[in-house]
């Protein structure tokens, strides 16, 4: 009996033996100190507006060219080139470390442009990327090993969320010098001057070549150059980030004035691109990081490098949009239509920033709305306040990040006066 009782027992025992031994094992897990992450700020928003059941409800989160339907677009030179790959019968080896040789080659000279002193003397080392993030991220980790000043980049005040994240990962130390004026809603070009002035000698800073995100606020020829006498005066190093060339007025020229301006000048500088934007290309993640170099001897050094760097990152990146990106670049009669077709979302941009401040006016806003037009690119910084933004999502289902920065390509012709309406109700 006393035995049968014990038998009966003992699934029992093991069964809370079994639980005790779990929750040890539980605790002991390797991963048992890893904190929980903060959400992303864009898909919390996502997901907020995806929830929302007003039909006329608006999403000014997403960073990605809508048409002015707010559908996806794939533009038609890229559908070309790449039928053009398709048809072609390419095998899938891999890449060179560096990547597609036609790809970075038109890279180079779609950025540096065809007078380009370094492009002519064979001092520029380029690599395709995996975007510009990735772009960015090369360049963080080279600097991080081989830049002879101090190992810290200044990024503007703001700058792209993720830029602050990249660096620190590359082993950069971040500091910010003054950019955004909200009193203003423009540029503070003073501070940001007098800022770069008082670094310390030789520093990395970071500059937005075109079309700045996050508050789409950009200085003026006559500011670049002021900028790059700044820059050379104390012997800086400048990093440029060109994620929307083209896409910002529709001219590619003018979106380089900056970059080209710093070259004529003398300086020696690295660059990362992006053909996320300016070519539809988001999920490809094609882009560029180069390198600008004193001689065709230093750049041959530099590359290898470069080559020693990405070997272990990602070994080398994929082929795909990258060949789509080169047919476009290196085809006469496609990258005529693909110039046209920036141009055309580039006005439609700058055309919905003019119908979003007529509207408000028409209203009869008593607020200064021109910023909204003299900004440019996909994102505008409207200058309202995070309760605002709460109002604005709440009682009226328009989505955007709290600091008031909107994505201008979620306006269309069809939203843009409910949107209209809404802000001049929250803000008066």
């Amino acid at each position: 009996m006393i035995a049968s009782s014990a038998t009966k027992l003992r699934p029992a025992v093991a069964r809370q033996l079994q639980a005790r031994g779990a929750v040890s094992i539980r605790t002991a897990s390797a991963w048992a100190q890893v904190p929980q992450g903060p959400p992303d700020a864009i898909l919390g928003i996502t997901e907020a507006f995806k929830a929302d059941g007003h039909p006329e409800k608006i999403n000014l989160g997403v960073g990605a060219y809508r048409d002015d339907q707010g559908k996806p677009y794939v533009l038609p030179s890229v559908k070309s080139a790449e039928q053009k790959v398709v048809q072609q019968n390419l095998d899938k080896e891999y890449a060179g470390i560096t990547g597609v040789p036609n790809f970075t080659k038109a890279a180079a000279l779609l950025a540096y442009g065809p007078d380009s002193a370094p492009l002519k003397e064979d001092r520029i080392a380029i690599t395709q990327s995996i975007s510009g993030t990735g772009a960015l991220r090369i360049g963080g980790a080279f600097l991080q090993r081989f830049y002879p000043g101090a190992k810290t980049i200044y990024i503007p005040t703001p700058s792209w969320a993720n830029h602050t994240a990249v660096f620190k990962d590359s082993g950069l130390k971040v500091e910010k010098y003054r950019y955004y004026d909200a009193n203003s809603i423009g540029l503070d070009f003073d501070g940001m001057l007098a800022d770069i002035k008082a670094l310390p000698k030789g520093s990395i800073v970071l500059l937005h070549a075109c079309a700045h995100n996050p508050t789409g606020v950009d200085p003026t020829q006559d500011q670049w150059r002021a900028i790059s006498d700044a820059v050379k005066e104390g012997g800086h190093y400048p990093f440029f980030d060109m994620a929307y060339q083209g896409f910002a007025s529709g001219d590619t020229d003018r979106d380089a004035f900056a970059l080209r301006h710093f070259i004529k000048e003398g300086h020696e500088l690295c660059l990362a691109q992006s053909f996320a934007k300016n070519m539809g290309l988001y999920g490809e993640r094609v882009g560029a990081f180069s390198i600008v170099s004193a001689s065709a001897e230093e750049k041959k050094r530099v590359d290898s490098q470069v080559k020693i760097l990405v070997r272990p990152l990602y070994s080398n990146p994929p082929v795909h949009g990258a060949r789509i990106a080169s047919e476009i670049l290196n085809d006469a009669s496609l990258n005529k239509q693909w110039l046209g077709e920036v141009k055309g979302m580039a006005d439609r941009i700058i055309q919905m920033r003019a119908l979003l401040k007529e509207n408000l006016e028409k209203l009869g806003s008593k607020h200064d709305w021109s910023h909204i037009t003299s900004q440019i690119g996909m994102f505008a910084y409207t200058g309202l306040k995070a309760d605002q933004m709460d109002k604005l999502a709440k009682e009226h289902s328009v989505y955007a990040t709290k600091d008031g920065r909107i994505s201008v390509a979620g306006i269309t012709s069809g939203n843009v006066k409910r949107l209209a309406e809404s802000i001049y109700k929250v803000t008066g």
